[in-house]
């Protein structure tokens, strides 16, 4: 499962929903997932890629604190 946080929406996506496997790198799932929301790479440039144990990928903005 690949969970999303774009602009304020969360979307769920399968691996196959974005043509992807789990070797897949950090950069490719954020080009797959610009693809599939229909806008430029650049807009999750910022973007963090976290992979849990059981294998869900989220990918949310960086955290900034304080």
């Amino acid at each position: 499962m690949i969970h999303v946080r774009f602009e304020g929406r969360s979307l769920d996506f399968s691996e196959r929903d974005l043509g992807l496997n789990g070797k897949t790198s950090d950069t490719e799932i954020k080009e797959r997932v610009a693809r599939h929301l229909e806008v430029g790479v650049s807009r999750l440039e910022d973007y963090v890629v976290d992979r849990a144990s059981s294998g869900n990928v989220i990918v949310r903005p960086e955290a900034v604190y304080g």
